[in-house]
């Protein structure tokens, strides 16, 4: 196990961001920068242990500093979409930053993932890590609280990621903490013959501005049905009305098993590498989001275009728009409470 840290630039104001290099046993190597806790870079081998690149993103950070579309961030204070950017909590309603549409997306305008945070190399039995810390004062981006939020990337010998999150308030508020990495198994490409299983017999079906509308429904006979391991594009254009509305695969699915327990959420396959990818959590729902807004206008790693499907995501989480959504499992977070969850990004090959 080993950790490197490196300067990777600076800021507008001038604030220092580091890059720390996680190498485990077997070579593989995550990168992470305290800026916004972006995972940089991720090497695995592949079925022949090649070590490949499987995640987006860009060689500066200037590029994440003024383009860049969430990829590999880590998002608060409130991941994924909350209504009209509006929710009432004991009584007061607050008010958000509309940046999606009539909707507040990611946290707001200058969400978790353009915060510089206090950064920590660590290394344990478990494996070798980074810890990074930030509070968010009272009233930031509209969300009521100072919310001093803990997370902690480690890097195992089994080529697992793991990101422990934490955050506790000093008065009520809510929270839905996540990973935004975009992926691609392959190492460039489109992700369309990614052969994706997802352990969820149902999702949260959206309006049209992709704001849930309360019901949970089965997948069964839908294209959001994959619990048996089928190619991510194999119905990403049907004539289906869930499918339009997100241009493609933009929804909550509502992980199986008790939520609190880590447990099975994903797993995807990369048939031409043989490159696996399971995902494992404690939260109630992950978001599979297929790179529908990704468009060819940004130019990448190495000169990579990332054209539309570029990239999928899958984004562990508290279900969208949880704050107006009383069936849905609770994000508010009391005063002197702590918020634990737990996700693992698992890889793999098969031959």
């Amino acid at each position: 196990m080993n950790i490197t840290k490196h300067p990777y630039g600076q800021t507008a104001d001038g604030a220092a961001v580091d890059l720390y290099t996680l190498t485990n046993d077997n070579g593989v190597e995550a990168k992470i920068t305290n800026y916004g806790g972006i995972i940089t870079s991720l090497r695995v081998p592949d079925r022949a242990g090649a070590l490949g690149d499987v995640v987006l993103g860009f060689d500066a950070l200037e590029d994440y500093l003024t383009r860049n579309p969430f990829f590999g961030c880590l998002v608060g204070r409130f991941g994924n979409r909350i209504a009209k950017g509006r929710f009432t909590l004991n009584g007061v309603e607050y008010a958000l930053a509309l940046n999606d549409g009539p909707n507040s997306l990611h946290g707001g305008m200058a969400g978790f993932d353009k915060k510089v945070w206090q950064a920590s190399g660590v290394i344990t039995d478990a494996g070798a890590g980074v810890v990074l810390r930030y509070v968010s004062p009272d009233g930031e981006e509209g969300y009521p609280g100072n919310l001093s939020v803990v997370v902690i990337y480690l890097l195992d010998n089994d080529n697992a990621l793991r990101i422990a999150y934490s955050a506790t308030t000093d008065k009520d508020t809510v929270v839905n903490l996540t990973n935004h990495t975009y992926f691609n198994l392959a190492g460039a490409g489109d992700i369309l013959d990614h052969e994706l299983q997802l352990f969820a017999d149902r999702f949260t079906p959206v309006d049209e501005t992709l704001i849930p509308t309360g019901e949970m429904r089965s997948v069964e006979s839908t294209p959001l049905d994959f619990l048996v391991s089928t190619a991510i594009g194999a119905r990403i254009d049907a004539d289906d009305e869930q499918i339009k509305l997100g241009g493609g695969y933009d929804h909550n699915f509502v992980v199986n098993g008790n939520a609190g327990t880590l447990r099975p959420a994903a797993r995807v396959v990369e048939p031409t590498t043989g490159r696996v990818l399971e995902v494992l959590t404690t939260e109630p729902g992950v978001q599979l989001y297929s790179g529908n807004f990704l468009d060819g206008s940004l130019t990448g790693k190495g000169g990579a275009v990332y054209a539309k499907r570029s990239g999928f995501c899958l984004e562990t989480q508290h279900f969208p728009d949880s704050p107006n959504q009383p069936s849905f499992p609770t994000t508010v977070l009391k005063a002197g409470e702590t918020v634990r969850s737990t996700t693992v990004f698992k890889f793999s090959t098969v031959s």
